[in-house]
């Protein structure tokens, strides 16, 4: 490729950057405490993000105790599910599910699960998601 083709391609990939950058936006909350306060500011968090940016796609990663926020009778889940309808995705820690001997009927109907949360937070991570711990 010639050097004017080659500047021409790379002009024509920076106009475009910030559109695919912005179609592209995904974060993703860290959540390991069992504190309904840090709860709710982190679902105003989600909400406060989806209003600024729009289209985004937001995944929740519940680790260690905060799991029983997840619980199907935890005071938060109506506001997960709400979360959930908006196009939130919370995943739940297999191994923290395991040391605390919850099970799937336990939690909230249509949530994931990842084997180690940590995990999954990286691998998002290496996709290019934004990782946010409040």
């Amino acid at each position: 490729m010639n050097f004017l083709k080659s500047t021409l391609l790379a002009l024509a990939l920076f106009a475009i950057a910030p559109g695919l950058a912005a179609a592209q936006n995904r974060v993703v909350f860290q959540l390991n405490d069992e504190d309904s306060r840090k709860w709710h500011t982190v679902l105003a968090n989600v909400n406060n993000v989806q209003e600024e940016l729009g289209k985004v796609e937001v995944a929740v990663v519940v680790i260690g105790p905060a799991l029983g926020m997840l619980k199907a009778d935890a005071l938060t889940a109506n506001k997960v599910q709400d979360a959930m309808a908006a196009g939130v995705r919370f995943v739940a820690c297999g191994n923290s599910m395991s040391a605390m001997k919850l099970e799937k009927d336990d939690m909230i109907d249509r949530i994931d699960y990842a084997r180690a949360g940590y995990v999954e937070i990286m691998r998002l991570q290496q996709q290019g998601w934004t990782y946010l711990r409040p």
